[in-house]
């Protein structure tokens, strides 16, 4: 048996990673909105993003029930990003490789259905 699940922290990890998903998305997409997130900051943000994700993978099926929970009560492309990270064959996965534009494509086409 592992160690017990903290429920509120990992529901803590969702939706920070859905939050820092956003934010970093953003960035990428908009630099000139702030242009203080430069490329060091961006590069924390997907630290923090990834930190938060691992948090989840480490709660197994609870982390995934929760960020299943949480893209039900909010279904916004950071609960949707963070779901689809958590689905297998995602595990090695890492943020700063992903192909956004297929990304923002998934996120796009699923929440439109």
């Amino acid at each position: 048996m592992g160690a017990p699940v903290l429920k509120d922290i990992v529901r803590q990890h969702a939706e920070q990673a859905a939050f820092l998903w956003t934010v970093y998305d953003r960035a990428l997409l908009h630099p000139e909105e702030n242009e203080e997130m430069d490329a060091e900051r961006i590069a924390r943000v997907v630290e923090r993003l990834e930190a938060h994700l691992d948090g989840l993978r480490v709660a197994g099926t609870e982390g995934l029930r929760i960020a299943e929970e949480r893209y039900a009560d909010y279904p916004e492309p950071g609960e949707l990003f963070v779901l689809r990270m958590l689905r297998p064959g995602a595990e090695t996965l890492r943020v700063a490789t992903l192909d956004l534009d297929k990304v923002r494509a998934f996120l796009d086409e699923t929440l439109r259905v």
